[in-house]
């Protein structure tokens, strides 16, 4: 090799004495040389910087444990420092000096709260004492300390959902409205930025946003779902089934009312709805004339049966649906024929199961039912449930339930009649199924509940038109926390206008007018002026009276009931009325009566009676209105 790059380099060394060579081969040199690397040199830096940084961690570590730092001529001889210079990694701590020729100790300082420490102190104990019993205890994870409501309307909100983000929230009732909220657009007010009704006069059932956050699923109690985008406009309609068609499976859509949906938790495009036709669809949100597959949860007995709650398990390759018999149908959402679980008896036949929850780990399912009953399943072991809490009162068919983000908490809400007390928001440890706490939310029924991983905080939909957000300023982070800081925007009143000033800069001294130097003192000036502080007539309600007409339309008939209702009252005498021109006609006969004066009998008229007096006298009331 040596040979060789010698050779080489006294050929590039010719070449480049002898520039008419490489002038003839059309080429000046070969290029850049490589860039070479002393790999000794390397590791010998480094090997010094390791030992100059772990000499300084040595020294931070025993000046904060008060001990003194070993000077360098403690070190001892020549032989010691040379062995120290050695050793290549962390240093050891004081309190292991003994061991250290036993086994060194490769890797990382100790870091100071280690047990062996002879300076670690009882406070440092007893702080350490009490973060293992907020991490063992879930309770003090609850953020309940605080809380904010927000007004969706009067009737009950049943549907609530949060994008991933936790930054909007939507809300949807029985009222059939759908409004957002925006938390870092909102202020002490809280009033919702946007308002609508998507699916006409039919209850919303269930809100959920995609994984994405970019589109919201809208279930609603007619037979096609819809997905809107985050500014509430129609992105997708599902399409409507044929309702003559016997065997569902063989429909692109469903026939009758829809219960309930959720977006698959993996797949952005995909998700899911069950309804009273006795299917369970999956959809995909690029085709919206076919559903994607058709899942149909049958009875002991073959038959068809309603599914009111359906959810995907968290790695979406399970699909799990409640139905009105009280089972509990599980299918791999690849194969739609047979349920990969099934429990029969779950809860009890006829009772709507409200809500189905898979926990974060994916192995426990979680079932409320409509027969005043939590329950917790392992689905490797479905036949029998794993914890049953009752005394649950449930009068609406979308309860929820759901976990918390730490897996250990069970949270649901509990309904009340009007009037009967407050609705709970109860909450249960997982393992032992203990009531460990609940929250008195408002005196109503509490029907959705929803625990965001992210924010952690707590929504709840309550059967009197609220939707609460509790909160903790500590644990919790941004959502209720950022309008809750914003104070309220005050209202801007529209002021008065006055005359507009027309600036003419160029204009003739005649024309140019007076420019105006304060608006209010122009104000005072009209408000003296008759002409402009006059205050115009207000419209006439009902006939017209004094020469004016009352509002009416231009049409033919409304021209005739309006003359038909000009105010003709005349509070003079009839009989008075009738006779105004008898005494003159008598005196003055011209067309009629010279013609009959001789054949004309003399006229008797009747005489004022008691009676009519006494109708004269008659009180306001009584009489007749003309």
């Amino acid at each position: 090799q040596h040979k060789v790059n010698i050779s080489f380099s006294s050929f590039t060394g010719k070449m480049s004495g002898d520039g008419d060579i490489g002038s003839v081969m059309g080429f000046s040199g070969f290029g850049k040389k490589a860039r070479t690397f002393d790999f000794d040199a390397i590791f010998e830096q480094t090997r010094r910087t390791a030992i100059e940084r772990s000499q300084r961690v040595l020294g931070e570590f025993v000046l904060s444990h008060g001990k003194t730092k070993p000077s360098d001529s403690s070190s001892g001889s020549d032989s010691d420092s040379d062995s120290d210079s050695e050793l290549i990694g962390p240093p050891v701590p004081p309190q292991h000096a003994a061991q250290e020729d036993e086994d060194e100790l490769v890797g990382p300082p100790l870091p100071p709260g280690y047990s062996g420490s002879t300076a670690h102190s009882d406070d440092d104990d007893e702080e350490e004492a009490q973060d293992d019993d907020d991490d063992d205890n879930p309770v003090k994870k609850i953020p309940d300390t605080h809380e904010i409501t927000l007004q969706h309307g009067t009737k009950t909100v049943s549907a609530l959902g949060l994008d991933p983000s936790g930054a909007r929230l939507v809300t949807g009732g029985y009222d059939y409205d759908v409004r957002f909220w925006d938390f870092a657009g909102m202020d002490q007010a809280l009033q919702a930025f946007r308002s609508l009704q998507p699916c006409e006069c039919h209850q919303i059932k269930s809100l959920q946003y995609s994984i994405t956050g970019d589109v919201i699923l809208v279930v609603s109690g007619n037979a096609q779902a819809k997905v809107l985008d985050r500014d509430g406009f129609n992105v997708m309609e599902c399409v409507k089934g044929d309702q003559y068609i016997v065997d569902m499976a063989n429909t692109k859509g469903h026939t009758a009312m829809l219960n309930c949906g959720c977006w698959h938790p993996k797949i952005k495009e995909e998700f899911m709805t069950c309804s009273n036709d006795g299917t369970v669809r999956t959809w995909d949100l690029n085709s919206e004339k076919k559903h994607k597959s058709v899942f149909k949860p049958r009875s002991l007995q073959g038959k068809k049966v309603t599914p009111t709650c359906c959810t995907y398990s968290r790695d979406g390759k399970l699909i799990a649906a409640g139905c009105q018999d009280g089972t509990i149908q599980i299918w791999d959402r690849n194969l739609s024929v047979h349920t990969k679980f099934h429990c029969r008896q779950a809860h009890t036949p006829g009772s709507d199961t409200s809500c189905l929850s898979f926990s974060y780990d994916g192995m426990t399912l979680a079932s409320r039912g409509g027969d005043d009953t939590l329950k917790t399943w392992d689905i490797r072991n479905f036949r029998k449930p794993v914890n049953v809490a009752t005394g649950l009162t449930n009068y609406f068919s979308m309860t929820d339930c759901c976990f918390s983000p730490d897996d250990k908490l069970l949270v649901t809400g509990t309904s009340v009649k009007k009037d009967e007390g407050n609705g709970k928001l109860v909450f249960f440890d997982r393992g032992s199924f203990q009531r460990v706490y609940e929250i008195e939310v408002t005196n109503a029924s509490v029907v959705r509940c929803l625990w965001h991983p992210k924010l952690n905080q707590i929504m709840v939909g309550t059967g009197n038109g609220l939707a609460k957000v509790y909160y903790d300023p500590v644990k919790s982070h941004r959502g209720a926390k950022l309008c809750v800081v914003k104070s309220q925007r005050k209202e801007k009143q529209a002021e008065t206008l006055t005359q507009d000033y027309i600036i003419t800069p160029h204009a003739l001294p005649m024309f140019r007018e007076a420019r105006q130097r304060s608006t209010r003192k122009q104000l005072e000036k009209d408000r003296l002026d008759p002409k402009k502080s006059h205050k115009p007539e207000p419209p006439v309600s009902g006939p017209g009276r004094g020469g004016r007409v009352a509002a009416h339309g231009g049409t033919l008939s409304s021209f005739i009931v309006k003359n038909i209702a000009l105010d003709k009252t005349d509070d003079s005498n009839p009989r008075e009325a009738i006779l105004r021109h008898a005494k003159d006609a008598s005196e003055n006969p011209y067309w009629v009566a010279p013609a009959y004066t001789q054949t004309q009998p003399e006229p008797v008229f009747a005489e004022e009676s008691e009676e009519d007096e006494e109708a004269d006298k008659e009180p306001e009331w009584k009489k007749r209105k003309i």
